[in-house]
């Protein structure tokens, strides 16, 4: 009989209200990361204007932060071990301020990306410590949807930025170079993060610890405590302890070494995560959210327009996330996944076509009336089928598929992997698009396919079994 059964009455007395602000503080991280992630997108322009730099130069700086979150996830595990989830939190707001200040006054764009990167490390940290945190704190039964937080943080962090950028481009008359109290409005819009990232700070001094960490560090009474805050009065704590201490116990800290086995080096469970990021990468996501500006100024569509094309897919990307955070626990990570890779690759492989019919280079590139919607109308439904799936899907399922003793780790090689996987694509999008921008979205729309049966022959669900049960 399956262990999630006694789990479930204590599920369903959980002071939910309670467990609800919990996993809104951690995922916090997530909104942060959205808004440092996007917020790029809407100072490009500006910062190819300051620094008279072209599209090499720019891609340089947007991608350099993603190595700083591929370095900041690798990080992640050891840190969240050693300190604690709840101080890795604080560490990653206060890396959150200190870099949206300094991108805000940056000598040089050299300068610029050195903050950039510290940016990308509390990126990282966020992407990891955040689905760790939600899913040893919340009741198997709202798992699913509580670590659905995770992702909805991030689009409204993207949402947020966009809305912000656009507002800071209008009040500087359309213009990201024109100066607002002294300073131009691109340089606002890199240091707006630091008010959320005080508030992040802030929000995490409210939460307690994961009682997974405090029993590996043996605080078992404050365990008791939380294990009783987060899943009600009913819950048997001496089951609970024992059940969370024999599987901690059973194992050792988890070291590189521990992920190793399998035919191709990495345990085979292991690949799959690595697998999974990839994928959630490689169909071009993040091209929407970090060159939608350019992306839309390049097929002849002005700076302020383009922005607010920025901001309504950035809506439909909260509706998408909503749509998932219903659905996840009622219908299952992998069917999810599937609908969402179909509709991923058909969108992809319309606006491919769109744009196969784009005129002229530069300022003056332009796409014929008919083709020009049914591009915007394709890039709409592939942001959506993706919200609704892999971009809360992948998240959820990092949170909850390793064996305890290697979550943590193993969550981090595997974000660690989605942050490369992120890099590459960012930082190759603009010579591929200045080479051919329709052959780009078929190679995005051949992984959209190609997801299809990773994740009907390697994906697990893992809908309603508890932590304990991973293995």
């Amino acid at each position: 009989m399956s262990r999630t059964v006694p789990a479930q009455p204590a599920a369903k007395n959980a002071p939910l209200g309670r467990v609800v602000f919990i996993s809104a503080a951690a995922a916090m991280g997530g909104f942060l990361f959205g808004y440092d992630s996007a917020v790029i997108n809407g100072a490009v322009t500006g910062i190819q204007k300051h620094f008279h730099v072209g599209s090499g130069e720019t891609a340089f700086v947007v991608a350099i932060a993603l190595l700083g979150s591929a370095a900041g996830a690798v990080a992640a595990g050891w840190l969240a071990d050693h300190l604690g989830r709840v101080r890795t939190m604080w560490l990653a707001a206060l890396l959150f301020a200190i870099s949206g200040v300094g991108s805000m006054f940056p000598p040089s764009i050299q300068v610029l990306a050195l903050w950039r990167v510290l940016g990308g490390i509390a990126i990282g940290i966020a992407s990891v410590i955040a689905p760790t945190y939600i899913a040893e704190v919340a009741p198997t039964a709202y798992r699913g949807r509580l670590a659905s937080f995770q992702q909805m943080a991030i689009v409204l962090g993207i949402t947020v930025s966009q809305l912000v950028n656009y507002a800071l481009n209008q009040a500087a008359g359309g213009e990201s170079t024109n100066h607002l109290a002294g300073i131009q409005a691109w340089q606002w819009m890199l240091g707006a993060e630091t008010v959320p990232a005080l508030v992040y700070g802030v929000m995490t001094l409210r939460i307690p610890e994961s009682p997974r960490h405090l029993i590996a560090t043996g605080r078992e009474a404050e365990a008791r405590t939380v294990l009783r805050e987060v899943e009600g009065p009913a819950v048997d704590l001496d089951a609970r302890v024992t059940e969370i201490r024999t599987v901690l116990h059973s194992a050792h800290k988890p070291r590189l070494p521990d992920l190793l086995g399998g035919r191709f080096g990495l345990l085979p469970i292991v690949w799959v995560g690595i697998g999974a990021s990839v994928f959630q990468q490689f169909v071009g996501i993040n091209v929407i959210f970090y060159y939608s500006s350019v992306l839309w100024q390049s097929v002849g569509i002005n700076e302020s327009n383009s922005l607010l094309i920025s901001i309504s897919t950035s809506i439909v990307n909260v509706i998408g996330t909503v749509i998932a955070m219903l659905l996840v626990d009622r219908i299952g990570r992998k069917p999810l996944a599937l609908a969402g890779s179909v509709g991923m690759a058909l969108s992809l492989g319309t606006a491919a076509w769109a744009f196969s019919y784009r005129t002229g280079t530069g300022t003056t590139a332009t796409l014929p009336s008919l083709q020009g919607t049914v591009a915007l109308v394709a890039a709409h439904v592939f942001v959506l089928c993706f919200a609704f799936s892999w971009g809360v899907v992948v998240w959820v399922l990092l949170g909850e598929m390793f064996p305890n003793k290697i979550r943590a780790l193993a969550l981090s090689v595997a974000a660690s992997a989605q942050w490369l996987a992120n890099w590459a694509i960012t930082v190759s999008f603009p010579d591929l698009a200045d080479w051919n921008l329709s052959a780009t979205y078929v190679i995005y729309a051949c992984f959209a396919l190609l997801s299809i049966p990773f994740v009907a022959f390697c994906i697990k669900e893992t809908r309603g079994k508890a932590l304990e049960e991973m293995g």
